[in-house]
């Protein structure tokens, strides 16, 4: 993997993590607010499920 690649797949990541905020500010926030009161192992859980579908989605494309 290049490390042109590899920018542009982190420079796609911080559009698409952007584009929440910018265009449902009210609704983001209230989301984070409701992250806040999840228990450590529910947010883990949640960032387990979201790496593996990546890494199997990435796995598909390559």
């Amino acid at each position: 993997m290049s490390g042109r690649l590899l920018l542009a797949a982190f420079a796609i990541a911080l559009i698409l993590e952007g584009l929440t905020p910018l265009i449902a500010p009210a609704a983001w926030r209230r989301t984070m607010r409701q992250l806040m009161v999840w228990r450590d192992g529910q947010l883990r859980f949640i960032g387990l499920a979201a790496t593996a579908a990546g890494l199997l989605l990435l796995a598909l494309v390559m």
